[in-house]
């Protein structure tokens, strides 16, 4: 197997010695009767690491994780809109340092929220359509991406509030886009999946300009010149059914659909005919009954390893950097049994989230490791 690299560490996978964990349910909380879609830590800034947030119907909610299974709520916003539901919610940063949270769903507002001060810091109004999922670029933590049920996906600076480019037209994505990613080292790069079965990987690079120029836009946001990124420098169908969920590890890609896995594999370029491309598929992680759509996976901030829920409230933990691939821990539990939309993993995996259909919030700490 080829080298997993991810920042600036390389690991060879054959010669890693993974853990089996043990892990028990520390907390159960009953965030209210609507569905939880979205779970997140705050990797974006090392002083809210245990800071997490989870969105489900109008609703934002912060908490605290704290020793002994402890969640303290922190904050909680309710949006003005009474229809809404929220999808997905990612944290991110002002040029400040301000933590925000960046908030979408059904009615294709972004709610960007200052959570320094409780308050609604913006409201971007630019997708035709629902927010299925937002993510933040870990080096300039004032960029979000939006993938969108308009079949596009968005650049925003959310300091600024500018709509920069919009990834979509005759190479884009022919129905919903379900996830979205940027690549943790190349600062260019980005990936989305969707409802036509397929990864694209797209490049900013000739575009960058635009980028830098969002930050200095001192006129109108509805003035700046935004740009559609119409053709991806690679296609990738990996899958035959619907892909809900996409992660770059290192210059590899995670991704799941409905098929109760989910897979590793290589983008191969082909520097010659942009958009065309061949994947090599380096490993699969079973995820049994996880065949319904939208069910997102979790990583650790090192990329050690990955969770995921499935429809019947079960959770599986995979060593990632390993080959051939260890379960790390199955998780379950006689009280989950509703379909689990996302997991959030701490920043070195000991503490696993799950956020579920039917409205709770799921704690899981390690106890031992062997």
């Amino acid at each position: 197997m080829a080298k997993l690299t991810v920042g600036s560490e390389a690991v060879v996978g054959s010669l890693t010695t993974p853990k089996k964990k043990d892990y028990k349910v520390t907390n159960r909380l009953q965030e209210g009767k609507r569905p939880l879609y979205a779970v997140v830590f705050n990797f974006i800034d090392s002083r809210f690491y245990n800071v997490f947030a989870t969105v489900g119907g109008n609703r934002v909610t912060v908490y605290r994780c704290l020793e002994g299974g402890t969640i303290a709520v922190l904050q909680s916003y309710v949006d003005e809109d009474k229809e809404e539901s929220f999808y997905t919610v990612s944290w991110a940063c002002d040029i400040d340092r301000t933590p925000l949270l960046v908030a979408g769903g059904t009615n294709g507002v972004i709610r960007v929220i200052d959570a320094a001060n409780e308050k609604i810091h913006k409201s971007y109004v630019g997708h035709g359509d629902s927010i299925n999922e937002i993510k933040t670029q870990s080096l300039k933590p004032s960029l979000v991406l939006t993938a969108s049920k308009d079949e596009s996906v968005r650049l925003w600076n959310v300091h600024t509030g500018i709509c920069i480019l919009v990834f979509a037209g005759a190479g884009g994505h022919r129905n919903e886009v379900l996830s979205v990613d940027f690549h943790p080292s190349d600062i260019y790069r980005i990936a989305s999946c969707g409802m036509d079965n397929t990864i694209k990987i797209w490049s900013m690079k000739e575009f960058w300009t635009y980028v830098e120029k969002s930050f200095t836009w001192t006129e109108l946001p509805s003035k700046f010149p935004t740009k559609y990124v119409q053709f991806p420098i690679n296609i990738a169908a990996v899958h035959t059914n619907y892909v809900d969920c996409t992660r770059w590890l290192g210059d590899f890609i995670l991704s799941k659909s409905v098929d109760n896995e989910i897979i590793l594999w290589e983008p191969i370029m082909k520097e010659q005919s942009p958009g065309e491309g061949s994947v090599d598929i380096l490993q699969k992680y079973p995820v049994p009954d996880c065949d319904i759509w939208f069910i997102k996976f979790s990583c650790d901030f090192h990329y050690n390893a990955v969770a995921a829920g499935n429809r019947t409230g079960g959770i599986y933990i995979w060593e990632l950097q390993s080959c051939p691939p260890v379960l790390i821990a199955k998780l379950s539990h006689p009280l989950s049994k509703s379909p689990i939309r996302q997991t959030a993993m701490s920043f070195d995996g000991s503490t696993i989230l799950a956020c579920c259909e039917d409205g709770t919030i799921w704690r899981w700490d390690v106890t031992s490791s062997s």
